[in-house]
């Protein structure tokens, strides 16, 4: 029984310590960039909403940016999700990688649309959409960071994690076996 509470003890300390020392954002600072990130997500929904690539199409544009659109519209949706759900989890690396993902492909999208919006049905709205993306460059970056800081946090972890496994694993070893003792010997009643 001691021994493993000596085992978890040398297990958890380092990561007790490690994480109160981290070198990431707090996690408050990494709400707020969500929140506003989400914003401006809602800003370019609000200028995607006005685009109609199935009227493009009767002017001989490719019905590729038909699906483009849809596209466009679902990934503001799940880049709103992940944004959400890193708010409420900015420790997890995986939420962090996928929301700076489905960003990165919501403005890959987004600026490949504003072409055709620029050619087929109003040059200002195709500014405007880039332009959107541009007040969104800060958030992008900010995030980005985070993402390769949390990574390193985690890297620095699992090596601390790694070096006091094996510590305590030669601790235990020069401690030997633990004997433990003989189950009682019932008394058997005489009849």
């Amino acid at each position: 029984m001691r021994t493993a509470a000596l085992f978890y003890a040398c297990l958890l300390y380092p990561a007790f310590a490690f994480s109160q020392s981290a070198g990431v954002p707090a996690e408050w600072e990494i709400r707020k960039t969500m929140t506003a990130l989400v914003d401006e997500a809602g800003r370019l929904k609000a200028a995607i909403d006005q685009i109609q690539p199935s009227e493009w199409v009767e002017k001989g544009a490719p019905d590729a940016y038909v699906k483009q659109h849809g596209a466009i519209q679902a990934e503001t949706k799940y880049l709103e999700g992940a944004t959400r759900q890193l708010a409420r989890q900015p420790e997890k690396l995986s939420i962090a990688l996928e929301t700076l993902f489905r960003l990165q492909a919501l403005e890959s999208l987004t600026l490949s649309l504003a072409e055709g919006v620029e050619r087929y049905q109003n040059p200002s709205l195709a500014s405007l959409i880039r332009g959107l993306l541009g007040a969104n460059a800060a958030n992008r970056d900010k995030l980005r960071q985070y993402v390769v800081d949390l990574a390193s946090t985690k890297e620095a972890e699992y090596s601390v994690l790694e070096k006091e496994a094996q510590r305590c694993r030669g601790t235990l070893s020069r401690q030997g076996p633990q004997r433990q003792a003989a189950p009682p010997v019932k008394k058997q009643e005489k009849k």
